[in-house]
C-alpha cells in the first residue's frame, strides 16, 4: 500500500480543518483551546484510505496545521515532511496574507504536487465563485500548482468532497514515494505518555524504515533508545516506512527525556552540526539579506537561530538565490537535501529558505575557494558528489563509514557509488573502506620520499627513518600511511629494513674516523667476555663526538651486534651466544643453577651475574624457580 502524506495551507478561519473532517471523518483539533475558540493552534493529524485509478491502495496521512499568523512556526513543524499540498482558500474571502506566505513556504520546502481547494463555496454565489477562480489562477501562475487541480467543496453540505477525494487519489498515485532503502529519519512533532504503554513519540518517517525492538538514537542529546511498538494510522504493525506517519512506543526515555524538534535516527551513523553550507532563496517580498543577519531557522519539526554569511558580496537580494554558511545556535541533525525556512528575526516573517549542500564542511567561514564544490553539491551526480568529498579530504581521505553519515546514503549504496569510481580510476583504496584520490595519493607518496631522503640526508648514520617517525613527519592517518608505503615499496622506490624505511641502495655512510670508532667499540666488548667495560667509559676514548658515538652504539644495538642488557650494561652478541654454550654444557651435569654456582662458572661478579640471569630468563635459557633457575 502506497502511503502519502498531505498537508493543509491556507488562512486561518478558511475551512483547513473542518475540510479534512469532512474527507476523514476525523477532527484534527485535538486541544480543549482548539475547539473552545474554534481555531486550529498546533498541527493535527487524520487519515484515509483511497483507490487510485489503477485500482492500487492509497493510505493518505493528512497533516493539518494552524493558518493564525501567530502560530506559523507550528505550521512549519506539519509541512516538512509532506508530499502534496491541500491549498486551501475560502470562497467568501479569497487570497490572504496567510493564504500567501503558506504557499511561499511549500514552494520554498520543495513541494511540487498539490490541489486548490476552494471552501465554503455553499456561502457564495456561481459568479462570485468564479471571480475566485481567476484570482486564485492569477496568484498560482509560474507556480508548481499553476495548471494543478482546482475543486470547489462544502464541508458544511458536503458537496464536491466526492470530487476532491478522486482528484486526491490522481494526485497521490503520481507522487514519488520517500526512499524506504535509506538510513531511517523521524522528526519527532509530538511527544507524550500513555498509561499502560510509556513513551509515545509521533512524526512522519522521512526516509527508512523503523520495525519493533530496533535500537535509534535521539538527536541532540544522542539518548539511545529502543522502539517496544510501532503503530501506523492506529494500526499496530511490524515496521513502519518511509512516507508513513509514525508513532512509535519507545524504551530509555521518558516523555521529559524527548520533544518536538528531536529527530529520532539510525545510532552511530550522524552527527550533529552547527555549521551548514547551504542554497539559499529570498522571497521577492523579502528585504535585501545583509551578511550575519540574524534569522529563525526552521526545517522539519526543529527551529533554531541562524547567522546568514553570504559566500558572495555582503548582502542577498530579494528573489535571488545565493550560496550561503549559517551559522546555528543550537546543533541540529540535517543533512544534504534537507530544506529549511528561515523568517525574519524581527518581525517575524518567511522571508525565504532553502536546501542544505553540506553538513560538515570543513571552512569554517565562507571562502569563494569553496564554490565550485558547493556547485558539485546542488547539482552533481552521486558518484561527482562522493567524488568531490573524497577529493577534498586530500591526503587524509574519507572512510565509507563517514560518506554514508556525510551523504545521507545507505552503506551499500556508498560502496557501489566507491567501486564504480575505483574501476574508473577515479578513486583508490588505502584500505577496505577508506577512499582517496589518485593526487592525494601521489602527493603523499612524494612527500614520503622526500622526507625520508632528508632524514638520511641528515642522519647518514642511521641505517633508516623509523616507521613511526616517518608517519609522524608526513602526518597522514594510519591507513593513508601504510597503503602510501606499501605502493612505494612495490615500485622500489623505497624499503623496509625491520622497523627503518629508506632509499633502496642506502645505508649507513661513515667517515673514516666513525668507521675506525666503531670498529674500537665493537672490539671493546667483543675482548672484554663477560666483563665488559663501562659504555660511557669506550665512548669516551673515541676520537668522535658524543652524539655520533651514541649513533654507532645504537647501529650495533640494531644490528644485533650487541645487545644491551640495562642503561649501564653492554655485552657483545658472540659473548652472550657462548654463555648459552656453557649453560647447556653444565645442564648436563646439574639442571640447577643458584647464583653463586652462575658466578664460579662465569667469573663475574653479583653486579653482573643478576642482569644475566634475568636476561637468560627473558630469553627462556633459564627459568626462576624461587632462589635458583632451572637450565631449560
Amino acid at each position: 500500500m502506497k502511503s502519502v502524506i498531505i498537508g493543509t495551507a491556507g488562512h486561518i478561519d478558511h475551512g483547513k480543518t473542518a475540510l479534512v473532517k469532512a474527507l476523514t471523518g476525523i477532527d484534527a483539533d485535538r486541544l480543549e483551546e482548539e475547539k473552545r475558540r474554534g481555531i486550529t493552534i498546533d498541527i493535527g493529524f487524520a487519515h484515509l484510505e483511497l483507490a487510485a485509478p489503477n485500482g492500487e491502495k492509497l493510505r493518505l496521512g493528512f497533516v493539518d496545521v494552524p493558518g493564525h499568523e501567530r502560530f506559523v512556526r507550528n505550521m512549519l513543524a506539519g509541512v516538512g515532511g509532506i508530499d502534496l499540498v491541500l491549498l486551501v482558500i475560502a470562497a467568501d474571502e479569497s487570497i490572504k496574507p496567510q493564504t500567501r506566505e503558506h504557499f511561499d513556504i511549500c514552494r520554498l520546502l520543495g513541494v511540487r504536487s498539490g490541489i486548490v481547494v476552494l471552501t465554503k463555496s455553499d456561502l457564495v454565489d456561481p459568479e462570485t465563485l468564479e471571480v475566485v477562480r481567476m484570482e486564485v489562477e492569477a496568484f498560482l501562475r509560474g507556480s508548481f500548482l499553476e495548471r494543478g487541480p482546482v475543486v470547489a467543496i462544502s464541508s458544511l453540505t458536503g458537496a464536491g468532497i466526492d470530487e476532491l477525494k478522486r482528484t486526491l487519489a490522481v494526485a497521490a498515485a503520481k507522487t514519488t514515494a520517500k526512499d524506504s532503502s535509506g538510513l531511517a529519519r523521524l522528526p519527532n512533532d509530538r511527544v507524550f505518555s500513555m498509561k499502560g504503554f510509556g513513551t509515545v513519540v509521533t512524526g512522519t518517517l522521512i526516509s527508512g524504515e523503523i520495525a519493533e525492538e530496533d535500537e535509534l538514537q535521539a538527536f541532540p542529546t544522542g539518548l539511545p533508545i529502543r522502539v517496544r511498538g510501532v503503530q501506523v494510522h492506529g494500526q499496530s504493525v511490524d515496521k513502519a516506512v518511509a512516507g508513513e506517519r509514525v508513532a512509535l512506543n519507545v524504551a530509555g526515555a521518558g516523555s521529559e527525556d524527548l520533544s518536538r524538534g528531536m529527530t529520532l535516527a539510525a545510532p552511530d551513523t550522524y552527527r550533529l552540526t552547527s555549521i551548514l553550507d547551504v542554497s539559499l532563496t529570498l522571497l521577492p517580498s523579502a528585504k535585501p539579506l545583509k551578511a550575519q543577519a540574524r534569522v529563525h531557522l526552521h526545517a522539519y519539526t526543529s527551529q533554531t537561530i541562524a547567522v546568514v554569511r553570504p559566500y558572495e558580496n555582503n548582502l542577498i537580494a530579494p528573489g535571488g538565490t545565493a550560496f550561503a554558511q549559517l551559522q546555528l545556535a543550537e546543533p541540529q541533525l540535517l543533512l544534504p537535501g534537507d530544506r529549511f525556512i528561515i523568517r525574519q528575526f524581527s518581525p517575524v516573517t518567511t522571508i525565504g529558505g532553502g536546501i542544505v549542500l553540506d553538513a560538515s564542511p570543513l571552512l569554517q567561514k565562507p571562502k569563494a575557494e569553496n564554490l565550485p564544490f558547493l556547485e558539485t553539491m546542488a547539482k552533481g551526480s552521486p558518484e561527482a558528489i562522493l567524488l568531490a568529498r573524497v577529493s577534498r579530504r586530500k591526503e587524509t581521505g574519507l572512510g565509507v563509514a563517514e560518506a554514508v553519515g556525510e551523504m545521507n546514503l545507505p552503506l551499500p549504496r556508498v560502496r557501489s557509488l566507491a567501486n564504480q569510481l575505483q574501476e574508473n580510476g577515479a578513486l583508490l583504496t588505502c584500505a577496505p573502506d577508506l577512499l582517496i584520490s589518485p593526487t592525494a595519493f601521489d602527493q603523499a607518496g612524494k612527500r614520503m620520499l622526500a622526507l625520508a631522503r632528508e632524514f638520511h640526508q641528515e642522519n647518514p648514520l642511521s641505517g633508516g627513518v623509523g616507521k613511526e617517525q616517518l608517519r609522524e613527519k608526513t602526518n597522514l592517518r594510519a591507513e593513508v600511511f601504510a597503503g602510501v608505503l606499501e605502493a612505494l615499496c612495490r615500485k622500489k622506490k623505497l624499503e623496509i629494513a625491520g622497523e627503518q624505511v629508506r632509499e633502496p641502495g642506502l645505508g649507513v655512510v661513515m667517515k673514516d674516523e666513525e668507521a675506525e670508532s666503531k670498529c674500537i667499540i665493537e672490539a671493546a666488548f667483543s675482548s672484554a667476555g663477560l666483563k665488559v667495560p663501562a659504555l660511557n667509559e669506550v665512548l669516551a676514548g673515541l676520537k668522535i663526538d658524543k652524539i655520533r658515538a651514541q649513533k654507532i652504539v645504537t647501529l650495533l644495538l640494531r644490528d644485533k651486534v650487541l645487545i644491551k642488557l640495562s642503561n649501564e650494561l653492554v655485552f657483545h652478541r658472540a659473548a652472550l651466544e657462548g654463555l648459552r654454550q656453557q649453560l647447556a654444557f653444565e645442564k648436563g651435569k646439574s639442571p640447577q643453577m643458584d647464583v653463586a654456582r652462575f658466578k664460579d662458572l662465569t667469573g663475574v661478579t653479583r653486579k653482573y651475574a643478576i642482569p644475566l640471569l634475568e636476561y637468560l630468563d627473558r630469553e627462556h635459557v633459564t627459568k626462576r624457580v624461587g632462589d635458583k633457575r632451572m637450565i631449560l
